[in-house]
């Protein structure tokens, strides 16, 4: 059983066979699926689920904040169910692969207090972007 499933059963969410295939969609590490690729998986579990469904339960599982929305660079928004884990994002500029990853330290160490204007801070969002090794490699033999 996947960690999601876990904490969704541990809210009493109601566990329709429609939203129990999406939330075993999202089971697993490095998770980041777009809407269609849900559906198109979940598809294969439960050929009757309807697109519909499945953005309104990724709509519902994102405002309980058991799913994160991730966005990149104006491509399509993808679901990460790694939302009670503290990670930051490494994404490939080429394809559009994403990593979740754990770096050491307080993200908000280097930001000076001058630099935070006041402001509370409730959370960091940071992304690193580059080339993963697929893409770093046909890079390497265009050249």
């Amino acid at each position: 059983m996947s960690d999601l499933l876990e904490r969704l059963r541990g809210r009493r969410w109601r566990m329709t066979s429609q939203r129990r295939v999406v939330a075993e969609v999202l089971d697993g590490e490095h998770v980041h699926l777009t809407a269609d690729e849900v559906h198109a998986r979940a598809a294969r579990l439960l050929p009757e689920i309807s697109r519909a469904t499945v953005y309104n339960t990724l709509g519902e599982l994102v405002t309980l904040g058991e799913v994160l929305e991730v966005s990149t660079d104006g491509r399509a928004k993808r679901y990460d169910p790694n939302a009670h884990h503290p990670h930051q994002h490494l994404v490939c500029s080429a394809c559009g692969l994403i990593r979740d990853v754990h770096p050491a330290g307080d993200p908000l160490a280097g930001l000076a207090a001058e630099e935070r204007f006041g402001f509370t801070v409730s959370g960091v969002e940071v992304t690193y972007r580059g080339l993963c090794p697929a893409c770093a490699a046909g890079a390497a033999r265009s050249e």
